[in-house]
């Protein structure tokens, strides 16, 4: 494949992720500013990366498309270890030693430790009012304190108030520890690997990452298409993927 033409001083080489060198057999994609995506190969790797202006107001909503959509390109096609948004190396060298040459072995494991596996991402959040409403029902003493709250002007500290306040958080916890359980319980025997990620407000139940397996995916879907039918009521399910394994490369790619 072409190198095309070197960067000048006002421009560098954007990087989306490493792939293995395939000899050039690389998809043809477009990337950020629809550049083409141009390959530099060093030993058994390639980095996919595109020339760009650096007299650019950085992290524009545009460009994290734009390497969001190059990355998973490329998952669907070979394996890929995702560079962090806004890499930019300043030439072809640099990619290739810098970068690939740097931590050969290692990126060469884990493309192999990820091959054939892809990313879903899975936010379960609660039906505020029906977990709510499960909680009064279960503790007899927050549904009095709501009771006796319930006609207190908006913004009024009172000592109810904040009993009632910690008899509910303690509740939800452990509602979220039991519901926790439930979904991992279901997806946790088609992951090869997951991780946890944060999540805040009364709605919040659980945030994951799972890489999976491409021969167990339709398995996977399935049952998570069952698991939220049957909880559909009071908890949400949402599925995103399969994409490329963000949560499982990107941080070892760019050590």
């Amino acid at each position: 494949m072409p190198k095309g033409p070197e960067p000048s001083l006002d421009t560098g080489y954007y990087v989306y992720g490493v792939v293995p060198g395939a000899g050039g057999s690389w998809p043809s994609l477009r990337g950020i500013d629809d550049t083409d995506v141009q390959y530099v190969e060093y030993g058994a790797l390639a980095a996919a990366v595109s020339v760009i202006s650096l007299d650019r107001p950085p992290g524009r909503r545009a460009e994290l498309t734009a390497h969001t959509g190059v990355v998973d390109a490329l998952s669907a096609q070979c394996g890929v270890l995702p560079v962090q948004f806004g890499s930019i190396l300043p030439d072809r060298e640099s990619v290739a030693h810098d970068l690939l040459e740097r931590a050969h072995d290692r990126f060469v494991d884990l493309l192999a430790s990820l091959e054939g596996c892809h990313q879903y991402n899975l936010r379960a959040t609660y039906v505020a009012d029906v977990v709510l409403g499960e909680v009064v029902q279960a503790h007899p003493e927050i549904a009095e304190l709501r009771r006796r709250t319930r006609e207190l002007p908006e913004g009024t500290m009172h000592p109810d108030l904040v009993r009632l306040g910690e008899l509910v958080s303690r509740a939800m916890e452990q509602k979220r520890a039991e519901d926790e359980w439930t979904v991992l319980e279901v997806v946790r025997p088609f992951a090869l690997d997951h991780s946890r990620r944060a999540g805040a407000g009364v709605n919040h139940l659980l945030e994951l990452a799972l890489l999976v397996g491409d021969d167990r995916a339709a398995e996977f879907e399935n049952a998570l298409e069952s698991l939220a039918e049957a909880l559909h009521e009071r908890i949400r399910l949402r599925l995103v993927g399969p994409v490329a394994p963000y949560d499982f490369a990107e941080a070892e790619a760019w050590a």
